[in-house]
């Protein structure tokens, strides 16, 4: 398995400082931990330009069902940022799969799949396959029965997309592109 992925960015450090006794901070944990859009878009991209070169090379190797794996939340779907938006370099690598006749699957950790299923039509997605975790199971578990699921059902998982690290545990692909969750602050 070959990795590619962004090095985690911890936001800059709340000031503490004491006044009388009492600790204060100065701004939100979360305003603090997490990038602007704009830094958060050119990391995903660092991420995702060298995909479509790979999957060029990959497809060209041949095989049969070849497919990639998208997580949703913060990967596919601009979640944090603007809810319901496709990240666009995740979009570009997903339609450069469906235009060259892969498959677009989902493993996400959402419990159902129709919201999830017109959330991503709706930011242009084309959806071949989704599966979701089951309402006891632990995410990086569920999405690993998720890929186990699908190649059971033909599909050879040539690269997997996400930004957690329970997005790839268990395997199951040929190529991850972990995009940055800047230390666990972006789900």
């Amino acid at each position: 398995m070959e990795r590619g992925y962004s090095m985690g960015f911890k936001g800059a450090a709340i000031a503490l400082f004491t006044v009388a006794g009492v600790v204060a901070t100065s701004g939100t944990a979360e305003a603090a931990a997490l990038p602007s859009y704009e830094q958060w878009q050119a990391d995903v991209k660092q991420v995702m330009d060298p995909a479509i070169p790979w999957l060029e090379q990959r497809v060209a190797q041949g095989g049969e069902n070849l497919a990639i794996v998208l997580d949703i939340d913060n990967t596919s779907l601009e979640t944090e940022y603007h809810k319901g938006e496709p990240n666009k370099p995740v979009l570009a690598v997903a339609r450069w799969a469906k235009d060259h006749d892969m498959a677009v699957l989902f493993v996400t950790a959402r419990s159902f799949s129709g919201k999830a299923r017109g959330d991503l039509a709706k930011a242009g997605y084309e959806v071949d396959e989704i599966c979701t975790r089951g309402l006891i199971e632990r995410f990086g578990k569920a999405k690993a029965r998720c890929r186990k699921d699908l190649a059971e059902q033909g599909y050879t998982i040539t690269a997997n997309i996400g930004n957690r690290d329970t997005d790839f545990q268990g395997g199951g692909f040929e190529k991850e592109y972990k995009l940055p969750d800047y230390d666990g602050e972006l789900s």
